[in-house]
């Protein structure tokens, strides 16, 4: 499911006031906080205007980038790594875990210069311009192989980080030194820039940046009638598991790709209502939308200063654990960022022995008619869990496109004053939509709507606020009152089904594989808990992942 659509389903569904009312901005009813939430996932509304066929597509691969671009500083340094070196490394590579390939480097079957150009040759070989290809990434650091060779040459005085020396893809709306950070739009293709916070954790702990992912292009907030995993820069992400047959999710359509298709050792996605929910879920990897605060998002091309985050995404929940741990800190620039107290290696502590025994989950009764659904119940109550059907709250989300409409004409002229290179052409939205008309076929070919809708949108801060208030009451409300009436210790949900309600609560979120359809169709199993309670719920999701050993690689990426 594509998280924008999602958006204006809600918009449809809950904020269904005529225009002369929003005209005069009168204040958030009673009424406007009651309405029903049963289409918020792939119920008729959403399907209708969700699905496409994806011989519609406009546009495959890029029209304003070159496999030869991407590779040309590259492939100088790639000469001595043959096909033969290719195959020999991936027993040691191919989906194992970072500790599995910590291991490998440490008894001398790998070396993180090996494991980097694996990573690169494998990437060249199968994601642009050839019959398998999935257009997952942007850009690749021009020094990492450098760097990877430095690491090797480390001494340590005691032991690293887990993630030091792995080759990490960024989504690339996060900005990071010697590449362009772009959104994947065209106005953004010269936006070099400094290291954004997170990328200074991930490095600071000696993780190699390998490269930029594609994306939904400004993270999904742009077109309106475009498919998932589209942007100009980067063309269409397709999906591993069945390239023009089944959606990537978006908007970190390249991070969920790049992930399942082992083009790294992890990846790093950003999430406003399901961003990494979404991607993760559809490609059958793990992903983790943080507690709102919890992970940095200055240098990171916004979307909604009150809702966006980054979170990581990898191929299993030890990663995840090891990844969140190497990006969480306090960011002093960031205006929700968390002082979180605890040392390093908090997440990832006694994650082998979490257990889920008397744990109570809630299980929303319409969800139960999926069949992958319930038999991850099933998973969860052998290793002890006891499941609670519940009745969903009767809240809705009004008003949910407006807040992100306002919080992106503010946020984004304050990233680029901040944070982006002084030489790009833009600063403002109506600034990229401009720019846009230059060349719209080759720059917008699905149109600019929802941009044009943030420009039209005449909101003031006042009414910001009272949106705020109640998306955030409603959502607390959506998981407190089954939680308090149940003694609940979670919730449990398919893919990013209720990735709106968690956003506005500012509530994490995890997804796990729990299988594939009769079609083919990977869907994700979602734990969500309350504020700051990652470390539960990557105990939950990691005993079900050993339990239920759900995943399984794109067969034709091995």
């Amino acid at each position: 499911m594509r998280y924008i659509l999602s958006l204006l389903v809600l918009l449809l569904i809950f904020s269904c006031k005529d225009e002369k009312a929003r005209e005069a901005r009168e204040p958030i009813s009673k009424s406007e906080t009651v309405e029903t939430t049963k289409a918020t996932d792939d119920d008729s509304g959403l399907s209708a205007i969700s699905t496409k066929d994806f011989r519609e597509f406009k546009v495959l691969d890029s029209k304003n980038l070159t496999k030869a671009e991407i590779w040309a500083e590259i492939n100088p340094q790639m000469e001595d790594f043959t096909e033969s070196d290719y195959n020999r490394l991936k027993p040691y590579i191919l989906e194992r875990d970072i500790p599995t390939l910590q291991k490998n480097i440490a008894i001398g079957d790998l070396n993180y210069e090996k494991l980097v150009k694996f990573y690169l040759y494998r990437i060249r070989k199968f994601d642009r311009e050839n019959p398998l290809s999935l257009n997952s990434v942007i850009s690749i650091n021009p020094e990492v192989i450098q760097q990877a060779k430095i690491a090797d040459k480390t001494n340590f005085i005691q032991d690293p980080h887990p993630i030091f020396g792995m080759p990490i893809l960024l989504k690339d709306n996060i900005n990071a030194k010697g590449m362009a950070t772009t959104a994947g739009a065209v106005a953004l293709k010269d936006n070099v820039t400094d290291d954004a916070f997170i990328v200074k954790q991930l490095k600071s702990k000696g993780a190699l940046i390998l490269g930029k992912a594609n994306l939904s292009e400004w993270a999904y907030f742009f077109c309106g009638e475009c498919p998932s995993g589209y942007s100009a820069i980067g063309g269409q992400t397709l999906n591993p598991y069945g390239r023009r047959t089944i959606d990537t999710g978006g908007s970190s359509s390249g991070s969920g790709v790049a992930a399942s298709a082992n083009f790294a050792a992890a990846t790093i996605g950003s999430e406003t209502a399901g961003s990494i929910l979404s991607p993760a879920s559809q490609n059958s990897v793990v992903g983790l939308k943080p507690t709102i605060g919890l992970v940095s998002r200055s240098g990171i091309v916004p979307i909604s200063s009150t809702l966006d985050t980054a979170g990581p995404i990898t191929r299993t929940v030890t990663d995840n654990a090891i990844v969140l741990d190497a990006i969480y800190g306090e960011d002093k620039s960031d205006s929700k960022s968390i002082y979180a107290l605890w040392e390093p290696g908090f997440y990832t502590k006694d994650l082998k022995i979490a257990i889920v025994r008397g744990k109570r989950f809630g299980a929303p009764k319409r969800l139960l008619e999926d069949s992958l659904y319930t038999k991850a119940l099933d998973v969860l109550r052998q290793q002890g869990a006891e499941i609670v059907e519940i009745d969903e709250e009767q809240l809705g989300l009004p008003n949910f496109i407006n807040l992100l409409n306002l919080d992106m004409k503010k946020d984004l002229p304050a990233y680029v004053d901040a944070h982006a290179n002084k030489n790009i052409p833009i600063r403002t939205i109506s600034d990229v939509i401009e720019f846009n008309l230059k060349d719209s076929i080759k720059i917008m070919p699905y149109g600019q709507s929802l941009f044009k809708g943030i420009v039209a949108d005449k909101g003031n801060s006042e009414y910001l606020v009272r949106i705020k208030d109640t998306l955030s009451r409603n959502g607390k409300q959506y998981f407190n009152l089954p939680m308090q009436k149940h003694n609940l210790d979670g919730f449990l949900s398919i893919n990013n089904y209720h990735a709106a309600f968690a956003a506005v609560a500012e509530y994490p979120a995890i997804t796990v594989p729990m299988g594939y359809t009769d079609k083919g169709v990977p869907k994700g199993l979602t734990f969500i808990a309350k504020r700051l309670q990652e470390k539960q719920l990557l105990e939950w999701a990691y005993v079900y992942e050993q339990a239920s050993k759900a995943r399984v690689a794109p067969k034709k990426y091995n």
